[in-house]
């Protein structure tokens, strides 16, 4: 609704049919194309449920001549096992990248090809092993992220749930910065700091935010709820809720007539 608090983001009770519709799907594309039968079975349909799932599929992706997909695979299911809510928000993003992106034709889709989505959920883990105390780890997933999908996310980073990075070249996250839920961004999205300086210096992303490809936003601000940075803009001061910015610097060109990381409408809306 125009003017109000982006929607929550889906619960597990919203999204709890997601694993059933990938089984389906997953099923459903290897009798048709055999030659994937293999390929399906071992990242989807060999498995007992999504965290299993995900955890080989992470692992599977994650894996070099270091740290070896049996390794990452025990790391993501202690990980799974002693925060839940990251499973839960794996769905959650599913379920986003579904709603918002035309070109997602199934929930399989997301979960075994966008480096955008495998980006998001490595980074929870890796967010969890900052909790965890074991740094050394969570950066080294950091690196191995930024070469594998060109998303480089600091693991200290606190990400929502109901997130959708579309194509995700390119973005850079930062080590304060803070993204709520069902926030969108495209390839070339920063959120950085504007200097050497230390401590809380990234930018603070409401709900339903919705930041287009290739917009700087710097320094430690506020980008309200359902707020709205257009391509190629450079944010330098704080963004209020439902708001649209624009240009090198931003600055207010609309209102955003519901949450614009949902809508994904990245027209000006300008006011009269």
């Amino acid at each position: 609704m125009p003017n109000s608090v982006a929607r929550e983001a889906p619960n597990l009770a919203t999204v709890d049919n997601v694993w059933s519709r990938m089984r389906v799907e997953a099923a459903t594309d290897a009798a048709q194309e055999p030659i994937l039968a293999s390929f399906l079975s071992a990242t989807i349909l060999n498995h007992r449920d999504f965290k299993s799932a995900l955890s080989y599929r992470l692992a599977q992706k994650l894996s070099d001549s270091e740290m070896n997909a049996m390794l990452w695979r025990e790391v993501a299911e202690d990980a799974f096992a002693d925060d839940p809510g990251i499973v839960t928000a794996a769905l959650a993003d599913i379920q986003a990248y579904v709603d918002r992106d035309p070109a997602t034709r199934s929930t399989a889709q997301p979960f075994l090809h966008f480096k955008g989505y495998q980006a998001i959920q490595s980074q929870r883990i890796g967010h969890w092993l900052w909790k965890q105390g074991r740094e050394a780890l969570a950066l080294y997933l950091q690196s191995r992220m930024s070469e594998l999908y060109q998303v480089d996310a600091h693991p200290a980073a606190k990400l929502g749930r109901g997130l959708f990075f579309d194509h995700a070249t390119g973005i850079v996250i930062g080590e304060t910065a803070s993204i709520g839920d069902n926030c969108s961004l495209l390839h070339g999205v920063t959120l950085g700091g504007t200097g050497k300086e230390k401590h809380d210096r990234h930018p603070k992303l409401g709900k339903g935010v919705l930041i287009g490809a290739g917009a700087k936003v710097l320094g430690n601000i506020e980008i309200g709820d359902g707020a709205k940075v257009a391509s190629g803009s450079v944010v330098l001061e704080p963004v209020k809720p439902f708001c649209t910015v624009a240009g090198v610097p931003a600055v207010p060109v609309g209102k955003c007539a519901q949450a614009a990381g949902e809508e994904m409408d990245q027209s000006l809306n300008r006011e009269a």
